[in-house]
């Protein structure tokens, strides 16, 4: 299916292949992110994926609304409609010690189980299925009125995008960003001088309200169900009715037990409390309510919140040890990331001895100086933070920190732009640059080189047979079997991976080159708008701005980056080694959008806009998120808002699907 010219299927022939493909690749994903039990590797999913991506763009009309490619993002929203819960969706009681949790065990009207469940630091979300299909997603909003956010949870893979049970079904879930994520998204957002999140849960609320929701697939966000909001069908308990989610596909909160007892509630939450730190995400303590539903109806609710359930919070877990020095790292794109040298302590199960400070506006702002006295936390029970000084402990005599003057890698000048937090070093051929910028160059997201990755870069440096990105494609398997551990297959397999990513095309190089402020996303509107490394090199910061997802300061970010002299030469070499400086041809089915450009807006009846836009570059036309006077025609559908009324004002021809159809020649 791959070989696009060779032995197209028919129309009824894909029809068929894409209902084999679409169970089997949910099954699949199902058992990697639900059960973390995969059953094949992760290149045969990423083959029979790409096959199932083949045949969509092939015959769009053929995607199933269930279909694993929706979990990839590509819608753009203008906004995010209104969505008003049928059940309002309320929130806890809290409670601080166990005296006011026996209390409140004590005082409630009920004698039967309790239902005790781990409580997710995320954000609350309501599902909702029809048909056995995921029909709507929204924020819990202020309760009574939520947001849309349906196209940001599609790319949520532990959701189920189909269930095998017809009736109506809303549950309710706690959406998270894991650990893991938010370390690597925070370290990506510190190398590229921009602001880190807080805590996961900032970071998690930030991508599920991404209007761009490829940006959200990017988070790799999770969610855990807890509870089920309306059902057909009726349970007599709540433990049963979850038990039932999990049959159905659902991943659900996780350390619950049924238990009676103050006692045995107390002794639970002690055992979460030990167990906190194993979870893939933050809990901030612990949800006990009634599990009898009959019971809960006939308890009720006081102002909103339920008399039959209350959170049991845990305290932040804190230590004060000392800053005994300040350190500088060198990201990849220059940056200079001060680093807190601390006395050992232990926190949420480990040993702390470093917290990162992000940059010089950080330190000021709360007067951290050598020799402090401060309170540490981990940001996500896994990454350390500082989050206050005891500045009544400060020894005499000192001084307020300054960054330095010059790189600590290179001893090249440093910067700081004006307005920017980020402190950089402007030598290009910084060693510290160069190593991670190679790590991130041979990376999965850009150029996939398998094999390449820290250890094997820091080697490839030491031993000199790199000292630059080109470097690299010249290598020779009995070189590389000269290094540390690598042995001949090794250096034969990764001198095969570094040859197969000569033709990555220009959208991953664009990503690869480490550019300041491009991402997956950018670097994919960049390739699509300019259609490669050379032509986007000419484009200045004003012609940049034209493109969607590419704000002013990425643009000049951009245009300053391929003013460089060393640039020009960096992609000569590319070139010369012969990496694709060009995007990826894609299978054209004829010309008739041939120079034209599209916008879309609305719902449109029978097709997705991703659909809509496959179609249009099939046929050689261009889509845009915001409509000009380059526009030439507005592909409009249901709710089209604000993008339509700027058509007609600039007399920009407006049509709909059925006439979209006609012009396609589907």
């Amino acid at each position: 299916m791959n070989e696009k010219s060779k032995n197209k299927p028919n129309r009824e022939q894909a029809s068929e292949r894409i209902d084999e493909l679409c169970p089997l690749l949910t099954y699949y994903s199902k058992r990697y992110y639900v059960d973390d039990d995969p059953v094949v590797s992760d290149s045969e999913y990423d083959m029979l994926f790409r096959e199932l991506g083949d045949l969509e763009t092939l015959y769009p009309e053929l995607r199933r609304p269930d279909s694993p490619t929706l979990r990839v993002g590509g819608a753009v929203l203008d906004r995010f409609e209104k969505v008003t819960h049928a059940i309002p969706m309320g929130s806890l009681s809290d409670v601080f010690s166990y005296e006011e949790l026996s209390e409140f065990l004590c005082k409630t009207d009920y004698s039967g189980d309790w239902s005790v469940e781990c409580k997710i630091d995320g954000l609350s979300v309501s599902l909702e299925y029809d048909g056995g299909l995921l029909t709507r997603g929204s924020t819990r909003g202020n309760g009574t009125v939520g947001e849309d956010v349906t196209a940001n949870l599609r790319t949520v893979r532990s959701i189920p995008l189909s269930i095998p049970y017809e009736g109506h079904l809303e549950v309710r879930g706690e959406v998270y960003m894991p650990r893991r994520s938010f370390a690597r998204l925070n370290e990506r957002r510190d190398e590229e001088g921009l602001p880190t999140f807080a805590n996961p849960r900032n970071a998690a609320a930030g991508s599920l309200r991404q209007l761009d929701s490829r940006i959200a697939a990017e988070r790799g966000l999770d969610i855990y169900i807890f509870n089920i909001q309306t059902c057909d069908r009726s349970f007599d308990g709540h433990s049963d009715g979850l038990d039932w989610l999990v049959s159905l596909g659902f991943s659900v909160i996780p350390f619950r037990e049924r238990l009676r007892s103050t006692t045995d509630i107390i002794s639970a939450i002690e055992k979460i409390g030990e167990e906190r730190h194993r979870l893939p995400c933050d809990i901030d303590g612990v949800v006990i309510k009634a599990d009898d539903i009959a019971a809960r109806v006939r308890i009720g609710e006081l102002s909103g919140r339920p008399k039959w359930a209350v959170a049991y919070k845990f305290p932040p877990e804190q230590q004060d040890t000392h800053l005994l020095d300040i350190t500088v790292q060198v990201g990849r794109t220059g940056v200079l990331t001060p680093t807190a040298e601390l006395e050992p302590v232990r926190l949420a199960g480990t040993t702390v001895s470093r917290a990162t400070l992000h940059n010089i506006d950080f330190i000021t702002e709360r007067d951290i100086r050598i020799g402090d006295t401060v309170t540490v936390q981990k940001a996500g029970d896994i990454i350390p933070e500082i989050v206050a000084v005891r500045h009544d402990l400060r020894p005499e005599g000192s001084k307020p920190y300054k960054m330095p003057t010059v790189c600590p890698s290179c001893g090249e000048r440093v910067s700081r732009d004006v307005g920017a937090v980020a402190t950089r070093c402007t030598n290009p051929l910084c060693p510290a640059q160069l190593e991670r910028t190679l790590i991130h160059f041979a990376s999965r997201d850009c150029m996939g080189i398998d094999g390449m990755g820290p250890a094997v870069v820091r080697a490839l440096l030491t031993s000199g047979m790199v000292r630059s990105i080109p470097d690299i494609y010249h290598l020779e398997p009995s070189e590389l079997a000269s290094l540390d551990r690598m042995g001949e297959t090794s250096a034969a397999k990764l001198c095969a991976a570094i040859e197969g990513s000569k033709s990555r095309g220009a959208a991953r190089l664009i990503y690869a080159l480490g550019i300041r402020g491009v991402g997956e996303v950018a670097a994919r509107a960049l390739a699509e708008e300019f259609g490669g490394v050379r032509q986007l090199a000419k484009a200045g910061a004003e012609r940049l701005t034209e493109i969607a997802d590419i704000g002013a300061v990425t643009a000049e970010s951009i245009a300053e980056f391929f003013a460089s002299p060393s640039t020009a030469e960096l992609v000569d070499r590319l070139d010369e080694c012969g990496v694709m400086l060009e995007s990826k041809s894609e299978e054209r089915r004829g010309d008739a959008f041939d120079g034209l450009t599209f916008v879309l807006t609305g719902t449109l009846p029978t097709m997705t806009r991703d659909e809509a836009s496959a179609v249009i570059k099939s046929l050689g036309g261009k889509t845009s998120s915001s409509v000009s006077a380059k526009t030439d025609y507005l592909l409009a559908g249901d709710k089209a808002g604000s993008k339509l009324t700027k058509a007609e004002s600039l007399g920009i021809s407006v049509i709909d699907e059925a006439a979209f159809r006609r012009m396609a020649g589907i």
